[in-house]
């Protein structure tokens, strides 16, 4: 069974906010299981249903997310660490085009992938 450390999940932490903002959607991708399963008010606004499952489909939104995003940034406020539970929080400003909002995304992980996460958004900011 394989069981993420603490030092292990800050690491994809880190590697998220990298991967996002070379916006490199494969290597955001690359951790997640195949059946995985994304929520987020954006994909329900943007597709009609907030579940995005399985790896293709994430690929195929978050593809298509930066592309409507332009010039998508993350910026690190606070990581909440529990590798009891295999899940990572992390809090990011995140600045897309005119909009900048504080976000936080929910990570659960199993057998050292990523097999669900789920996005939270605040209000836009000025």
């Amino acid at each position: 069974m394989t069981t993420l450390s603490r030092a292990d999940l800050i690491a994809h932490a880190e590697a998220w906010i990298r991967d996002w903002n070379a916006h490199d959607v494969d290597a955001v991708i690359a951790p997640w299981a195949d059946d995985g399963v994304f929520i987020s008010p954006v994909a329900a606004a943007v597709t009609g249903n907030p579940v995005i499952q399985g790896k293709a489909a994430l690929k195929a939104y978050w593809q298509g997310a930066l592309k409507r995003a332009g010039g998508l940034h993350f910026t690190p406020l606070s990581l909440q660490v529990d590798p009891e539970t295999q899940s990572l929080l992390v809090h990011y400003h995140s600045r897309a085009s005119a909009r900048q909002v504080r976000a936080a995304e929910l990570m659960v992980f199993e057998e050292g992938k990523q097999v669900r996460g789920e996005a939270f958004y605040g209000a836009e900011m000025p």
